[in-house]
C-alpha cells in the first residue's frame, strides 16, 4: 500500500483517509451533475425550441406575478443574487427569460425571444409552492421530516405522507411515482397498475376474471401482440387489433384515491396498439411511450457528460505529491470548511431562504480572515 494514501488518523475515535475524502467529493459532484442532466450552463436554451428534459428555475424577484421558467444558464447569468426557486426538471419547456413575463428586462444570453411561449406548461411550482397542501419547500413550519417525491406526469412534487400511502415503499423498489390526482385523471393506469405492482391503492378485485385474462395475455398471445400491439400499425383493421389495456381492464376491480409508485420498466408494458397510441395523443401522455422521456435517463446523460472530468482521479494525482504531513493538512482543512458550510447553509434553510451567490462569497471571505486569526494566535495580554 502507498504509504501517502494510508489513513490519517483524525482522532482518537474517528479514522479518515484521503481517499475517503475524495470519493465522499466524487459522490457529491456525481448527484449535483445528475439534478442538472446535461443542462448547459454557458448557453441559453431558447433557440433549441421545447427541450425534452431540462433544468429550470423560477425567479421570484423578476416575475412575481406571472409564473415563468428561466435554463440554467440564464439563472447564473440573467438572474444572479435573484431570489430563485429550483424547480428541478420540467420536460417540453422552452426558457422564459426576457420575454413578457419579465418586464423590462432582457435576457443576456439570447435576448431575440417571442413574447410568450405558448406550448410551456406551469403549475404551482414555479410560485414556489408545492404538494397538495400548497406550501413552499423547505417549510419553515413543518417540523415533520419527510421525503419530497415527484409525480411522473403532473411533475408537481408531494410530501410522501400526502401521497394517500400508509406506508412508502423503499426507495429501491421504484422509479417513478403518479400522483392520486393523476391517476384519477388518467384512470386507464390503473389496469396497469393491477399488473405490475403489489399496490395499497387496491381496495378489491374480483379474481374469477383472472383465468381469462391469463388466456388471452400478451405471453400467451404473441402473433397478436407481434402484429399490432407493439407496433401500432396503421395497415391493420380493427379486429386484427390486441389491445393489452382493453384485455387487463377485464378485471373487476375497486381502487382508493392514492398515488402510484411504479417499478423500472413499467412504460415498456403500456399497450402499443393504434387506438392507445391515439388516447395517449388525446391526453397528452405521449411521453409515456418514450424511454428517453424519464427522469432516471435525464439524470444518467448528466453522469456521463462528468465522467470525462473527474475530480477523483485528479484529487488522486495531487495526493500522490504529497507527504503525510502535508495530507493532514489537507485533511484537517477539507473537515473545517465542510463543518462550517454545513453550520452556514442550515441557517438558510431553517429559514427558507434561497442562497445566493454572494451569500457564499461572503462565507468564504470571512473563513479566510477566522483562519488568518487562527494562524496569528491570540491576542497577547498587555501590561501598563
Amino acid at each position: 500500500m502507498d504509504e501517502s494514501l494510508a489513513p490519517v488518523e483524525k482522532s482518537s475515535e474517528d479514522v479518515l483517509s484521503m481517499v475517503d475524502v475524495l470519493k465522499e467529493e466524487v459522490e457529491l459532484e456525481e448527484e449535483a451533475n445528475a439534478v442538472l442532466g446535461d443542462s448547459d450552463d454557458q448557453n441559453c436554451t431558447y433557440p433549441l425550441g421545447y427541450v425534452s428534459r431540462q433544468a429550470l428555475y423560477a425567479c421570484a424577484t423578476c416575475a412575481p406575478e406571472s409564473p415563468a421558467g428561466v435554463c440554467l444558464a440564464c439563472s447564473l447569468e440573467c438572474h444572479e443574487g435573484h431570489e430563485l426557486f429550483e424547480l428541478y426538471s420540467k420536460r417540453n419547456f422552452r426558457c422564459d427569460c426576457g420575454n413578457s413575463k419579465f418586464p423590462g428586462t432582457k435576457c443576456k444570453l439570447y435576448s431575440e425571444k417571442d413574447a410568450t411561449n405558448s406550448e410551456n406548461a406551469y403549475n404551482q411550482n414555479f410560485k414556489g409552492l408545492y404538494c397538495t397542501c400548497h406550501r413552499p419547500y423547505p417549510d419553515p413550519e413543518d417540523e415533520i421530516e419527510d421525503e419530497m417525491i415527484q409525480c411522473v406526469i403532473c411533475e408537481d412534487w408531494y410530501h410522501g405522507r400526502h401521497l394517500g400511502l400508509d406506508s412508502l415503499p423503499s426507495s429501491e423498489s421504484y422509479t417513478e411515482v403518479v400522483c392520486a390526482d393523476c391517476m384519477k385523471k388518467h384512470d386507464f393506469l390503473w389496469a396497469y397498475s393491477v399488473q405490475s405492482l403489489d399496490t395499497q391503492c387496491l381496495v378489491t378485485e374480483d379474481t374469477s376474471a383472472e383465468a381469462n385474462v391469463e388466456e388471452t395475455s400478451p405471453n400467451k398471445q404473441e402473433n397478436k401482440a407481434d402484429n399490432s400491439c407493439h407496433q401500432g400499425t396503421s395497415e391493420s383493421t380493427q379486429n386484427d387489433i390486441y389491445c393489452l389495456l382493453k384485455d387487463i381492464q377485464k378485471r373487476d376491480v375497486t381502487f382508493k384515491d392514492c398515488g402510484t409508485f411504479w417499478q423500472d420498466g413499467w412504460r415498456k408494458k403500456l399497450c402499443k396498439c393504434a387506438d392507445c397510441l391515439v388516447m395517449y395523443k388525446e391526453k397528452g401522455l405521449e411521453f409515456l411511450t418514450d424511454e428517453s422521456d424519464t427522469v432516471h435517463n435525464y439524470e444518467q446523460r448528466g453522469r456521463d457528460k462528468a465522467v470525462s472530468s473527474s475530480q477523483y482521479d485528479k484529487g488522486l494525482q495531487a495526493l500522490s505529491s504529497m507527504n503525510r504531513v502535508q495530507q493532514v493538512e489537507v485533511l484537517h482543512g477539507f473537515n473545517d470548511l465542510k463543518s462550517e458550510l454545513t453550520d452556514y447553509l442550515k441557517k438558510f434553510a431553517e429559514n427558507g431562504k434561497v442562497v445566493r451567490e454572494e451569500d457564499i462569497r461572503e462565507f468564504f471571505s470571512g473563513m479566510e480572515a477566522r483562519k488568518r486569526q487562527r494562524a496569528a494566535g491570540p491576542i497577547p495580554y498587555m501590561c501598563k
